[in-house]
């Protein structure tokens, strides 16, 4: 057993050293509340004006065995004084709970970093299941960083023993507390709205209540009388443009924005889902707004779940699914029959790392060729993707938008890493979000089911059982204009074309992709997607050093940009960095028929802003 370490009896004059930039990584059990912590941490920084980016990392395996590597959860949090686009690269400190969370993340740490371990759990069974031979703590193999080690576990216990009716277990269970109060004193953070939260979230358990706020005042204290910390930091309020702000993470961006093109376009949002990691928080965060008229069905499969979405489809209200690329995979053959009906279909694909079930905490990017072409036949659909976490409420609405204008299915296509991940989100004006209008036919003379939209080729869209306007829609080709059966060769190749140059037509819609930096050059950097802070803040860097490279991102994947063939025509080199295996870059290739170099990384990270620095400096 550790030894309790005792605050000195005078109060040590301690140095407040300012830093424009911290990234910080909370690391533990699954059990631990390591994202409970990160999440509390992040809030703060939030109230405290600071910009904000975070990345959870949770374990890929159910209910892994206490103390293994599989079985580790962490929270990466980027909080700073000035814009930031990424949770960091490498990590400043980590605060590892454990040998296994240790073992796992010391390797991001940056060279002389800081570590703030909890010895108690140094034991020689969980040194064991971390697959240590002997302690780190103690065998000089941390001698690079600044290690501080605290019986964590120890010192909450003292503090809550005889004050607080709850057992052993249960008291152990707010330790992470303890280790937040410590990282609140060292980074200059108040912890009253974390205390607000914690008398919120246990109002109905007292003891709990009262356990988790005296770890957070004792570990706060601790880090201020101890003699293990001499030196604490601050980082100031971030400048950032005036509005109201609140932090959000991709998926509840993603949800919201699905009520707000409901309350701009006047029609019912329904959503049906079949629960799946990581987009379950979408169906979670849609069922909390009934009273915005949102419908939610929690379906027993993908297929029952996205043929309820076309059923709303077709009855004229916005109709809506979600999944990850798994459950698309099984949703496809009726996405195939959404295209068929030409009815405004969502899909949504928070895309994991696959294939099969793969990875299913991870983040990737490599259902965009499953999006676009992964159905049978010619089955086109629109595909278009967010940038950031906050990007994913207004893609949603662009979603809906185009869907109705179009009468197409839209593929929306995030990932791990925007769902769970957060930023701050300035709300917008209801004024300033987009017009959806959704045109309805109701005049039945001359009606009929398939005849097209002279700009967009759009089919009218009728509501069932309006009188007059009753027509049959369905999976075998129609006839073009009176939507019969019709097995004519020539008709078939019609419509094909038609359906076609529909999607095509979206093009005229969507705005021009923006380069950002000079608009001709030796490189440009292309993304999509999540990749967009990361290729960004490593393009930023590159042209403060006078570095002739530019970077443009494309949120609209089929069609893409009018312009993008003039702007990758202006480059030496195009480098596209993707987390699969260049399915952005083929697309590039085959339509540009530009030697576009692809840049793959599929590890269920994101990239790192150095990674795209390094690649980058080869073509200059």
């Amino acid at each position: 057993m550790s030894t309790v370490i005792e605050p000195p009896v005078e109060h040590l004059e301690k140095h407040l050293e300012e830093l424009e930039t911290v990234t910080i990584r909370f690391a533990g059990d699954s059990g631990d509340g390591m994202q409970l912590t990160g999440t509390q941490f992040t809030n703060t920084s939030a109230v405290v004006g600071n910009d904000i980016s975070t990345l959870p990392d949770f374990p890929a395996e159910i209910r892994a065995p206490a103390g293994s590597l599989p079985g580790v959860s962490g929270f990466q949090l980027n909080f700073s004084s000035h814009d930031i686009k990424t949770p960091g690269d490498q990590p400043n400190v980590l605060v590892a709970m454990n040998p296994a969370a240790l073992k796992v993340n010391v390797p991001d740490l940056e060279d002389g970093g800081t570590i703030i371990v909890n010895t108690d759990r140094f034991t020689p069974e969980n040194l064991k299941y971390a697959n240590y031979a002997s302690n780190p703590l103690e065998d000089g193999s941390l001698a690079g960083y600044r290690v501080h080690k605290l019986p964590i576990s120890t010192l909450n216990m003292n503090a809550l023993k005889g004050v607080v009716q709850l057992s052993r277990k249960e008291m152990d269970r707010s330790k992470n507390f303890f280790a937040l109060g410590v990282l609140y004193w060292l980074y200059d953070r108040p912890i009253e709205p974390t205390i607000k939260w914690i008398n919120a979230k246990f109002g109905k358990s007292p003891e709990l209540a009262k356990a988790n706020e005296i770890a957070v005042k004792t570990g706060y204290n601790f880090a201020d009388t101890t003699e293990v910390f001499t030196t604490h930091y601050t980082v100031k309020k971030a400048q950032i443009a005036p509005g109201k702000y609140r932090k959000i993470t991709g998926n509840e961006a993603t949800a919201l924005g699905f009520v707000a093109a409901s309350q701009l376009s006047g029609r019912t949002l329904f959503y049906g889902s079949y629960p799946i990691t990581p987009a379950s928080d979408i169906l979670h965060e849609l069922a909390r707004h009934k009273s915005f008229g949102v419908k939610t069905f929690q379906a027993e499969d993908e297929i029952a779940a996205v043929c309820s979405a076309i059923g709303a489809s077709f009855a004229g209200h916005i109709g809506l699914t979600g999944t990850s690329g798994p459950g698309v995979a099984l949703k496809q053959e009726a996405i195939g029959l959404a295209v068929m009906t030409e009815l405004p279909l969502v899909i949504v694909n928070v895309q994991r790392g696959g294939p099969s079930t793969g990875l299913p905490t991870k983040t990737e990017q490599a259902d965009l060729f499953q999006a676009v072409w992964g159905r049978n036949g010619e089955c086109p659909a629109i595909v278009i993707a967010p940038a950031t976490p906050a990007d994913c409420f207004i893609m949603a609405i662009e979603a809906v938008r185009l869907a109705f204008k179009y009468m197409s299915p839209v593929f929306y296509l995030s990932d791990g890493y925007l769902a769970n991940g957060a930023e701050p989100w300035s709300i917008p004006a209801i004024a300033d979000l987009p017009k959806i209008e959704i045109k309805f036919t109701t005049d039945p003379t001359g009606f009929m089911p398939y005849a097209r939209d002279g700009e967009t080729l759009a089919r009218p869209y009728a509501i069932p059982g309006t009188p007059g306007l009753e027509h049959r829609i369905g999976g075998i080709e129609k006839q073009h204009i009176t939507g019969n059966v019709n097995y004519d060769p020539e008709n078939h190749h019609l419509m094909v074309r038609l359906r076609q140059e529909k999607v095509d037509r979206v093009v005229n819609d969507i705005p021009p992709v923006e380069v950002c930096g000079e608009k001709t050059g030796k490189v440009l950097v292309l993304g999509w997607g999540s990749t967009y802070g990361s290729i960004s803040t490593a393009v930023d860097r590159l042209q403060s050093e006078g570095k002739s490279v530019s970077s443009a991102h494309l949120r609209h994947l089929n069609p893409f940009p009018k312009n993008l063939g003039e702007v990758l025509a202006g480059f030496e080199t195009v480098i596209i960095p993707e987390m699969n295996l260049g399915q952005l870059c083929t697309m590039i290739r085959a339509k540009y028929l530009v030697d576009a170099v692809a840049f793959s990384k599929v590890k269920g990270r994101p990239f790192q802003i150095r990674e795209i620095v390094r690649k980058v400096e080869e073509y200059l």
